[in-house]
């Protein structure tokens, strides 16, 4: 089994950060307790592929609802490594919970982005059954995938990653 990364927690000045531009909520008595209670991401049994990732807060989503999580959560990756997030599974197969960008693709550079290479989730409960999905702090919510990637042979490539999502030059929204 290939040994590619690891999971840290950002910096509590960063997810305190977060939690006040994502939600407005900046208090150090709200807050600190939250990042405190942050897990790493783990796989649940040996055969495994993905890492779970675990809610910081409670939330409930109704259909056709949104909420963008702050994990708290980021990782070194290897060269030649990436890292895909989605769903739990359950989650997908129950209540259609769907990442917004379908699949979050974390490459190696992020780490070193501004934003400590915090991880984000955006999600949405896409269910056409009526069905609301609500998670307490500490349930797993997303898993991620550790995948390896080629270059074409004529690839030069020398740019430097300078910020957190969306900054190597994509569609920003």
């Amino acid at each position: 089994m290939n040994r590619v990364g690891e999971f840290e927690k950002v910096s509590f000045e960063q997810f305190k950060k977060a939690m006040e531009e994502t939600y407005g909520i900046g208090e150090d008595y709200i807050v600190k307790p939250m990042y405190e209670a942050i897990r790493l991401p783990r796989r649940a049994t040996g055969g495994s592929a993905g890492y779970d990732f675990f809610a910081p807060f409670d939330f409930s989503l109704s259909p056709g609802k949104t909420i963008k999580i702050p994990t708290g959560i980021r990782v070194q990756i290897d060269e030649g490594w990436w890292l895909g997030c989605l769903p739990r599974s359950g989650l997908g197969f129950k209540f259609r919970l769907q990442l917004n960008n379908t699949m979050g693709v974390i490459d190696s550079d992020y780490y070193y982005s501004d934003n400590e290479g915090h991880i984000f989730a955006k999600i949405t409960n896409d269910s056409n059954e009526d069905k609301t999905v609500s998670l307490k702090a500490g349930d797993a919510f997303m898993q991620a995938i550790f995948l390896p990637y080629g270059i074409t042979q004529s690839d030069d490539t020398q740019g430097v990653r300078n910020g957190g999502m969306g900054s190597t030059g994509g569609v920003r929204g």
